[in-house]
């Protein structure tokens, strides 16, 4: 690890080669952007800079993990893949509240980007990582505690701030009164540092990946593959940003998006649901390669985690931004939306409640993920 303190810069410019194509990417676009998404109706043109901005954002996305990974091994767990779930949630809630103090009036900005969230992490990115992780490992162990933890704060704040909005009567539909916004806020935010407290302190070892008593614990410490790590201070300083241009760029991609959506007839909410993808492209690359490299319990903490974290800092962070701002926030779902997450959490709690998972789990999960993606046409 002492290596990794003396960082030359031409090791920096060529490990690092990702973050400066998107910085130049970035950089083109901001100046020249408008002027490049003025008229798409050219095939041609809209393919390439669909393609550039595609290949970019996912070569900034593996490099993403690439800096969480180290973390991870400098660190241990959780706390490495705590902070690549805080940095990629951070940034899309910088995202939401950008948008609604900018942009038009969208009440329900914020409760649909939330919810497509969910339905992406927790029944497409768990559903994928058990099926891949089951094909290659046949059965795989993860820790129970660190689950039950989970789940046992994600059901409350799910319930309370984004169900319970619908059904009640002191404000409009799907919106929350002002005794109800700022008692959302608070109870967000208290439960959510309970957790974290619980997480990095208290009870970290339920967060940790089960050892069997015949595999030492060091066994992988010290097996990082083709990763070169280097000083804990320069993983964290360019994991955020790697991160940037991502988030910076997902606003011109959901442009792209959008006119391929609207030139091929497809629903409107298409295009942010492929804008989330990409931003959770970090997320979903790590918690696949923990999947195939048998260790369960990261890819338990990144998916879980990312859920986590996105209720607990979305909703006290847009109610905030209503409250004092004068705008309409309307967190409560629709009855299909309220049926879909229920449903979700309800076979999360039944598949995640025995400490090894197989492949008919997994794809429970996709099933549900495709209901998702149906419901959106129809």
């Amino acid at each position: 690890m002492h290596e990794g303190v003396r960082i030359k810069i031409p090791g920096v410019i060529s490990s690092e080669l990702p973050l400066w194509a998107g910085v130049i990417t970035t950089l083109l676009f901001i100046q020249n952007g408008d002027a490049w998404l003025a008229d798409l109706s050219q095939g041609g043109w809209y393919l390439f800079l669909f393609a550039w901005l595609f290949t970019v954002m996912l070569w900034l996305a593996f490099n993403v993990v690439r800096h969480a990974d180290s973390l991870a091994v400098t660190l241990g767990e959780p706390y490495g893949t705590l902070i690549l779930t805080l940095s990629v949630i951070s940034i899309e809630v910088i995202m939401i509240s950008a948008v609604m103090i900018t942009g038009e009036s969208n009440p329900t900005l914020a409760r649909d980007m939330l919810y497509s969230v969910l339905m992406i992490v927790l029944n497409g990115m768990v559903g994928v990582t058990l099926i891949i992780g089951a094909l290659r490992h046949g059965e795989q162990t993860f820790n129970l505690k660190g689950s039950v933890a989970y789940l046992g704060v994600i059901i409350p704040l799910a319930g309370l701030g984004i169900i319970l909005p619908r059904y009640t009567t002191s404000a409009p539909g799907g919106e929350a009164s002002p005794l109800m916004s700022v008692y959302l806020i608070a109870m967000s935010i208290g439960l959510y540092g309970v957790f974290l407290a619980i997480q990095t302190m208290r009870h970290r070892a339920f967060f940790q990946q089960p050892v069997s008593g015949d595999e030492p614990e060091e066994a992988d410490k010290h097996d990082h593959g083709d990763l070169v790590v280097r000083s804990l201070g320069y993983h964290a300083l360019f994991l955020p940003l790697t991160m940037l241009p991502i988030v910076l760029l997902s606003k011109k991609m959901a442009v792209l998006v959008d006119h391929g959506t609207a030139t091929l007839g497809a629903p409107q909410a298409i295009g942010g649901f492929l804008v989330a993808v990409l931003v959770l492209s970090p997320e979903g690359v790590a918690a696949v390669r923990a999947a195939l490299a048998n260790k369960l319990q990261r890819t338990m903490n990144i998916t879980l985690g990312s859920t986590l974290s996105t209720i607990g800092l979305t909703i006290p962070a847009v109610l905030a931004i209503g409250m004092f701002t004068g705008k309409r926030v309307e967190l409560g779902l629709e009855e299909p939306e309220i049926y879909l997450l229920v449903l979700t959490l309800l076979v999360s709690i039944v598949n995640l409640s025995s400490e090894r998972t197989n492949v008919l789990q997994g794809i429970v999960h996709l099933i549900l993920f495709f209901t998702y993606i149906v419901l959106i046409f129809d």
